[in-house]
C-alpha cells in the first residue's frame, strides 16, 4: 500500500503522456521490487531509481549499476552479474519504460494490450522482458493487487 501510495502521482502523470495505466506500471514496479524491498541500488548504495530491472544495454548513455541477479537460462535460474539502467528519480525511471514499452518494436503488441491485465503480463512475457518462466502469472498478480489497493484507496 505504501508502495503504490508513494509512486501513484508519478505514475498518473506518465500514464497521461504514455496511454499505459498506471496500475499497470506500479504493479510491476512493485513486482521488480518487491514492493520497495529489494531496489537496486548503485555501488555506494545510493538508489538507482530502476523500478522495473531494465538493464543497461548497448545504447545506454546514462549512469549504471552493476549488481548480482538471478537470471534463468533454459528454465534454470542462475546468478550473474548485470548491468541495470540508473536514473534521476523514480519518475525518470516511469518515464524510461514508458518510453521502452511504447517505441520499442519488441513491445508493439504489448503496449496496445492495455485492456487486459492477463494479456498484458502475457504479451511482456512473450517478447522476452523478463527470464522468469512464471513471469507473466506474478506480474498479474501483482498488477491485480495494486488495481485492488488503488479501489481501495481511491489513489
Amino acid at each position: 500500500s505504501a508502495f503504490v501510495q508513494r509512486h501513484a502521482q508519478a505514475a498518473a502523470r506518465v500514464e497521461q503522456s504514455s496511454g499505459i495505466p498506471a496500475a499497470f506500471m506500479l504493479g510491476q514496479a512493485g513486482h521488480e521490487t518487491g514492493w520497495g524491498r529489494s531496489e537496486i541500488t548503485m555501488a555506494d548504495g545510493t538508489p538507482s531509481f530502476n523500478l522495473f530491472g531494465i538493464k543497461a544495454t548497448g545504447g545506454w548513455n546514462g549512469k549504471v549499476a552493476e549488481i548480482t541477479t538471478t537470471e534463468y537460462v533454459d528454465g534454470v535460474a542462475q546468478k550473474v552479474v548485470a548491468k541495470f539502467r540508473a536514473y534521476d528519480s523514480y519518475e525518470d525511471s516511469l518515464r524510461d519504460y514508458a518510453r521502452l514499452i511504447t517505441q520499442s518494436p519488441r513491445y508493439a503488441q504489448v503496449s496496445q494490450q492495455t485492456g487486459s491485465v492477463q494479456a498484458w503480463a502475457s504479451g511482456l512475457q512473450r517478447a522476452g522482458y523478463a527470464t522468469d518462466p512464471d513471469y507473466a502469472s506474478k506480474l498479474s498478480r501483482a498488477i491485480n493487487t495494486t488495481l485492488q489497493l488503488q479501489r481501495a484507496q481511491n489513489i
